[in-house]
């Protein structure tokens, strides 16, 4: 039979898939001889069979269980159920990868009516047991049972306020609590129509089973969603209680061994005295800071600091550990690697390698790229005038303005219409609100600290949070906060600001990032260890300047129809599309030459000495023409207005007007396709249409040739898109080659260049080998590979089904977000083969939305390509994962 359960004396931290991340370290941590509770773990792949067949499961482990649970009864000399000396449990979830908050607990398990007394009686502390039934009951009736949180918390917090409106639980009396308990039980039997059950290894079966569950819970599948993590499943940590509530010489807490907000080389943290660790992190009371318990347990204080250096040593990166202080002694419950701020984990990186403590391919393995873009957060403006409503805890960085919204629901069905940025405002916010965080640009709560739920998953997903700003009152049904005389409506602006805690009213003018400091000095250790290059995509000479800034070594992809839609430029475009000869056609098109010369001319003095990929004319011509419906509403109200202001034999100037309309409809509808992601653009338009593309290549050459004369190293790639067959390229390429040279001949002098093509048709990718006769580079569009090789439309599937797909289990993933490495990696793998071939050292690069993407990133690494290109804020994150991949590649050569 399959070993289902380990003891913690078993466990280590290299079987975290198996035991989860909890279990894992809690074996790791006993074996580094830290003062850990007894217990045992049961494993993911029980997690797994349990959702395939829950009965024969539960009744294969059950056994097992009891076997540990004696173990365990021996090692703590308690024994499970007794009234008189019990042995309490907690049952906790830990999944494979940090999914903080999302799946469930349950603490003091094993309490009942009896059993209480035998706490108190054996503890002298009434108090704490009663305290301890209490949480019990709430808990395993939530998470077991499904009954609301908030109706046990209506019913804490009517005796709360019997005592004063600011009352906390630990004013609660004795007498107070055993009434609580009483209220909690009436309400469990009248939820579930039986009563509490007394038994406690029936409680200790059901909390297995709700622990298991929670990994299929909303928030756990919105959470892993979101971070694209597997379906691992959740091991159960079985584990002997330790209470921080049993008085004042107890407490809870959690700790970081560097200040998760912004790195710092600080140990920091928060714990409360008299209480268990879910207070920590729901956020209900405000924690004290981890420094004040060097007053208050200074022994312990300095045990926990060198428990804390041990841990980060032995792990080697950042720790965020939990603990217990039960009567004066110190017990770790937990300790994993923590999640940081985008900022944080860079000077962490850096730190760490300049201290001796890891080195620089593990500085960069250790930096997720995705939350790098989120590095470049905005601030607010120093000379801006603000008017500050609050300060809270600077719990994640970044500056945000928008409306504030008090409800998780309202906030992700607003995000959907992209309208407006929001601003998250709650209380406190508990794992139910993971989609709200998600879908909100900020969250601001009048609870908590720096260890609460909102501000870890806030760092997770790098938005910017301010959390405990207890200045202001929120009012949850008038959906609206107040500060002082100051009430701020649902749908009102307010910017916060993660970086300074401070809560301001009204939007505030934000400045754009900039990368130095350590970010600069990570960027620069990628660049040590990647061989990939890193382009961008940049259509204007702005585009092309922040390009730079962010460290790129050319570009990739300029649209030249980008080009074309500016104000002044589209009329003299629809002209050209419009004329009725070839003369007329041409004019207009000496009119676009100098305009689009003026662009290239800008591009290529920024990027001198790098090159610049030029894509020719992509789109189908009737986008540069006005909606049908538009013009058939003008040509409508202008006959109608004609008809009213003429006689039947008198012509009027509208005539003309009336004319000139009919004819566009007509260019429209001739131009208009069934399907024009796969009509007449790309090289098919160059071939119709030859004089585009020649006006184009013109204009690139001649601005390449007059910079060349200035003395500027400029290095233009030409790129002819839409091919799939080899005839094709060959038409267009002795076309454009033809004006290339002729141009070169009379400006008199010599150009580095090149002539290639898109690869964004699966037959261009099969024919590779012929294609590479005439391409000298290819740039693999995978925007539209993607398209072409599942047969999806972009624009109907991801609005239309993919989401669907996506809940169904389906697909895994967007494959317009992440390469499809099955099929359009296949397709890019034959073609790098077959062109290289052909023509050894064929340059092949990625210009479509997956160069910037990390994971894609390190799949075209893998199959050999020499670049990526990306939108200038992307290229930070390419640069980082580009590292990784070269990383990653060696430790494979050396494995094989």
């Amino acid at each position: 039979m399959p070993k289902y359960i380990y003891d913690f004396s078993e466990g280590r931290k290299e079987l975290k898939n198996l035991l989860g991340g909890k279990g894992a370290n809690l074996g790791e941590m006993t074996h580094l001889g830290l003062n850990i509770p007894p217990g045992f773990t049961i494993t993911t792949e029980a997690c797994l069979i349990y959702f395939k067949d829950p009965k024969n499961l539960m009744a294969k482990i059950e056994p097992m269980v009891l076997d540990h649970l004696k173990k365990l009864e021996e090692a703590t000399s308690k024994k499970f159920g007794d009234k008189n000396n019990p042995l309490l449990l907690s049952v906790r979830s830990g999944a494979p990868m940090s999914m903080p908050g999302m799946m469930d607990t349950v603490l003091n398990l094993g309490l009942n009516d009896e059993s209480v007394k035998g706490v108190a009686g054996q503890t002298e502390n009434p108090r704490f047991a009663y305290d301890s039934w209490r949480r019990f009951i709430q808990m395993f009736g939530d998470v077991c049972m499904g009954i609301g949180d908030e109706k046990f918390e209506r019913i804490l917090d009517k005796y709360k306020r019997s005592i004063s409106r600011t009352a906390h639980d630990t004013d609660l009396e004795i007498s107070d609590l055993q009434k609580v308990i009483a209220d909690y039980k009436a309400l469990y039997e009248k939820e579930i129509g039986s009563p509490f059950p007394q038994d406690p290894y029936k409680q200790l079966f059901v909390a297995i089973e709700a622990v298991f569950k929670s990994w299929n819970n909303k928030r756990a599948i919105t959470y892993r969603k979101i971070s694209n993590i597997p379906n691992f499943g959740t091991a159960v940590n079985i584990q002997a209680m330790v209470f921080g509530n049993k008085g004042e010489n107890s407490a809870t807490g959690v700790a970081f061994t560097r200040d998760p907000s912004n790195g710092d080389n600080i140990k920091f943290g928060e714990y409360l005295t008299n209480a268990q660790g879910e207070d920590v992190v729901a956020g209900i009371r405000t924690p004290k800071r981890l420094e004040e318990m060097s007053n208050e347990f200074p022994k312990i204080y300095k045990q926990l600091k060198n428990t804390m250096d041990k841990l980060e040593k032995h792990y080697r990166d950042m720790q965020d550990i939990e603990f217990t202080i039960e009567n004066g002694v110190l017990f770790i419950l937990q300790t994993r690697n923590g999640k940081r701020t985008p900022s944080a984990a860079v000077k962490i990186a850096v730190d760490m390698v300049k201290e001796g403590l890891i080195n620089k391919e593990e500085a960069i393995m250790s930096i997720d790229p995705d939350k790098i873009s989120k590095l470049l957060f905005k601030s607010i403006d120093e000379n801006a005038i603000v008017r500050v409503l609050a300060k809270g805890i600077n719990a994640s960085p970044g500056a945000v303005s928008g409306i504030a919204i008090f409800d998780s629901d309202e906030a992700e069905e607003l995000a959907h219409s992209g309208e407006e940025e929001i601003i998250l405002v709650r209380p406190q916010t508990k794992p139910e609100d993971v989609h709200g965080l998600y879908a909100s640009s900020g969250v601001l709560t009048q609870f908590g600290g720096k260890t609460s739920h909102a501000a870890v998953v806030a760092r997770g997903m790098g938005k910017p949070a301010v959390v405990g700003a207890q200045d202001i009152e929120i009012d949850e049904e008038a959906k609206e906060f107040r500060v002082a005389e100051t009430v701020i409506k649902e749908g009102e602006y307010i910017t916060i600001d993660g970086t300074t805690g401070r809560v301001i009213e009204g939007k505030v003018p934000l400045v754009e990032p900039e990368i130095k400091g350590e970010f600069l000095e990570l960027l620069e250790i990628a660049d040590e260890i990647r061989t990939l290059g890193v382009r961008a995509n940049a259509d204007t000479p702005t585009d092309a300047i922040k390009a730079l800034e962010f460290g790129a070594e050319g570009i990739g992809l300029t649209r030249t129809e980008h080009m074309f839609m500016a104000q002044e430029r589209l009329p003299v475009v629809q002209k050209m599309i419009m004329a009725q000869t070839i003369e007329e056609r041409q004019d207009a098109l000496n009119k676009i030459l100098p305009m689009q010369k003026g662009d290239f001319l800008e591009i290529f003095k920024i990027m001198e000495g790098k090159p610049v990929t030029i894509r020719l004319l992509d789109p189908p011509l009737h986008e540069f023409l006005p909606e049908l419906s538009t013009v058939l509403l003008e040509y409508q109200e202008l006959k109608m207005t004609n008809s009213l202001s003429k006689s039947l034999l008198e012509i009027t100037p509208l005539d003309e007007e009336i004319k000139k309309k009919k004819k566009v409809i007509k260019l429209i509808r001739s131009l208009s396709e069934e399907n024009p992601m796969m009509g007449l653009r790309g090289c098919r338009l160059g071939i119709v249409w030859p004089e585009i593309n020649e006006m184009q290549v013109r204009a690139i050459f001649q601005a390449a040739c007059e910079l060349k004369l200035q003395g500027v190293n400029v290095i233009p790639e030409v790129m002819i898109p839409l091919i799939g067959m080899i005839s094709e390229l060959q038409y267009v390429k002795a076309q454009l080659l033809e004006i290339a040279e002729e141009t070169i001949k009379d400006y008199g002098v010599e150009l580095n260049y090149k002539f290639g093509t898109m690869i964004e048709i699966p037959r261009a990718a099969l024919t590779a080998d012929e294609i590479a006769m005439e391409a000298e580079f290819f740039s693999f569009g995978t925007n539209d590979l993607t398209q072409m090789t599942f047969g999806f439309s972009r624009d109907d599937a991801e609005g239309k089904f993919i989401p669907v797909y996506l809940n169904k289990g389906i697909l895994e993933r967007n494959p317009f977000e992440i390469l499809d490495q099955d099929g359009v990696g296949k397709l890019m793998k034959i073609a790098v083969k077959l062109g290289r071939e052909t023509r050894p050292g064929l340059k092949c690069g990625v210009c479509g939305e997956h160069g910037g993407e990390p994971s894609s990133i390190k799949f075209v690494a893998s199959i050999g390509l020499d670049y990526v290109s990306c939108s200038p804020f992307r290229i930070p994150v390419a640069r980082i994962a580009a590292a990784q991949a070269a990383i990653l590649e060696k430790e494979i050569e050396k494995i094989n």
